[in-house]
């Protein structure tokens, strides 16, 4: 029982990091972005 909890409490974590890197790169993606047309529309 042990063993299974431990996997699941793994899993979960891994799933959790893996929502923080989604979101760490969509923030990334929208500061470039941003910052990219800002410049494109500053003369």
């Amino acid at each position: 029982m042990l063993t299974v909890s431990t996997s699941l409490t793994n899993c979960l974590r891994g799933i959790r990091n893996a929502w923080h890197f989604q979101h760490a790169v969509s923030f990334v993606i929208k500061l470039v972005c941003g910052n990219f047309c800002s410049a494109l529309l500053t003369p």
